[in-house]
């Protein structure tokens, strides 16, 4: 491409960063690091009513977790700002002023009132509900007089009411939108802030965007926005619609199926390179075969041409399975670090040294493996932390209740307590010699002592838990078994 490529992803800080919009900026991101471009961040915040500072800074913060930096916009500043919309309403202004100059917008008078009145009004007698354009034809008098009478007045475009306007995509091919169904939509409201379709088409333009990149919902504005970008004699950039994103049952992506934005994601224990990763294959494939792809893999080989206009399904299950893939691919003290806080958070310890810095890293390296999103290690690992845990009723009456039991508990605790270095090489060694000493199956000797000290029937390794337990805590939940068994014998 010749052109120098300037993309941007425009937020409404009207809530958090949702999954849909941090799939937008990723694409418009990869777009741009391709082709060695400008990715810019710019709020769109003219919905005063709904935007506010915390969700501007929660979308921000939403980016930078996920690694996507911006080479102009809030914080980083450019050759084009103001990057916030309300900081822009001298553009509005003069660009509307041209618009009135050249009779291609005229000033509306409707009331919201009577505009919902005559809404409902078409929709009754099964008319198109759009506006009915009578303010396009007002004499200068009738003008004078709704301004006598206290109106204020929106300023609307004047479409053209004949011919077409295609929509050339990349994704779609050329989409045709016949002007006749193209109502005379509103520039600038009444309380003189400019409505979405206008206050893009000029950030557009004169921020030099070169490519547009958004999600499929714009479609039906597209039209709308080339024939102002016309209307202005500005040049029109190249848009691509993205696929819409639907949840497992083939509705849009929303609460009731789950976690929807990306802060959520975070708290639940996801990584910011899962997400990516994930979230790029929702609309584009780079093969049939290739499902983990690194950033730098993504930047190579994003292309506009490789994504689909089909929608695409979110699968919570292929997230948690490539979040786990990435998990698996730290370093232990890196998942280690990550963990502490989440460990932190729950009240295991108020600091690391509390614990052990080493046992840490060794309870770390024992669950590695079954560790889906961070905030599994709380179920996986809980029992490690605490001084007294509970076994639960239908797990004792599955394990414990072999009248066997009592006898290997018994020497699990005498070899141990024998034990003069306790790790697991010693541990392993002495719990194995059980069964043939007892004369019993090695499953009725380890399923017994795996609850015992853990609570479950499922658990890291045994030997090194144990070890990580340490002799102490080990004796006395070996202890508190034999009792809860012998008890369980004496009710039989």
């Amino acid at each position: 491409m010749s052109k120098k490529i300037r993309v941007r992803f425009a937020p409404s800080p009207t809530g958090v960063l949702h999954i849909g919009g941090a799939r937008t900026a990723l694409y418009n991101w990869l777009f741009a690091r391709h082709h060695g471009g400008k990715f810019i961040l710019r709020i769109e915040d003219t919905d005063r009513s709904r935007s506010t500072e915390e969700a501007t800074s929660a979308i921000i913060s939403s980016l930078k977790w996920l690694g996507l930096d911006w080479d102009e916009g809030p914080e980083v500043g450019g050759s084009y700002g103001p990057y916030h919309q309300t900081e822009r309403l001298s553009f509005y202004e003069e660009a509307v002023a041209e618009l009135l100059k050249a009779r291609m917008a005229y000033k509306c008078y409707c009331s919201p009132e009577e505009l919902e009145e005559r809404r409902k009004l078409a929709l009754k007698s099964g008319k198109p509900p759009g506006y009915d354009g009578r303010c396009r034809k007002l004499t200068e008098k009738e003008q004078k007089d709704y301004e006598e009478e206290g109106r204020k007045c929106a300023i609307r475009f004047a479409c053209p009411k004949e011919g077409e306007t295609i929509v050339s995509d990349t994704i779609r091919g050329d989409v045709v939108f016949q002007n006749t169904v193209l109502e005379d939509f509103i520039l600038v409201r009444a309380n003189g802030l400019p409505t979405y379709n206008f206050a893009a088409v000029i950030d557009d333009a004169a921020m030099k965007i070169t490519h547009i990149i958004r999600g499929v919902d714009h479609l039906t504005n597209t039209p709308k926005q080339i024939l102002l970008y016309e209307a202005l004699g500005l040049s029109v950039p190249v848009f691509t619609h993205l696929p819409m994103i639907l949840g497992s049952d083939g509705k849009p992506l929303s609460k009731r199926h789950g976690a929807t934005s990306v802060e959520e994601y975070k708290k639940d224990g996801y990584l910011p390179g899962a997400i990516l990763n994930y979230l790029a294959l929702l609309g584009w494939s780079y093969d049939e075969k290739t499902t983990i792809f690194s950033v730098q893999d993504l930047i190579e080989k994003f292309t506009l041409d490789k994504i689909t206009k089909n929608p695409a399904i979110f699968d919570n299950i292929k997230l948690q399975w490539m979040n786990g893939c990435y998990i698996r691919e730290l370093s232990v003290d890196k998942l280690m670090d990550l963990l502490i806080p989440i460990w932190v958070d729950a009240g295991f310890f108020a600091k690391p040294s509390d614990f052990g810095i080493g046992n840490l890293k060794t309870i770390t390296a024992l669950v590695q493996e079954r560790i889906k999103c961070l905030t599994d290690v709380l179920e996986l690992t809980d029992f490690f932390f605490k001084e007294e845990i509970g076994i639960d009723p239908k797990t004792a009456d599955k394990v414990l209740k072999n009248p066997e039991v009592s006898k290997v508990l018994e020497a699990a605790h005498e070899k141990l307590k024998e034990l003069e270095k306790f790790d697991t090489e010693n541990v392993e060694a002495a719990l194995r010699s059980i069964p043939a000493e007892l004369d019993v199956k090695p499953k009725l000797v380890f399923q017994p002592i795996r609850v015992a000290v853990t609570g479950r029937t499922v658990s890291p390794p045994l030997f090194e838990t144990i070890e990580v337990l340490g002799k102490e805590k080990t004796l006395k939940r070996i202890e508190l078994a034999q009792e809860a068994t012998e008890e369980r014998e004496g009710n039989g």
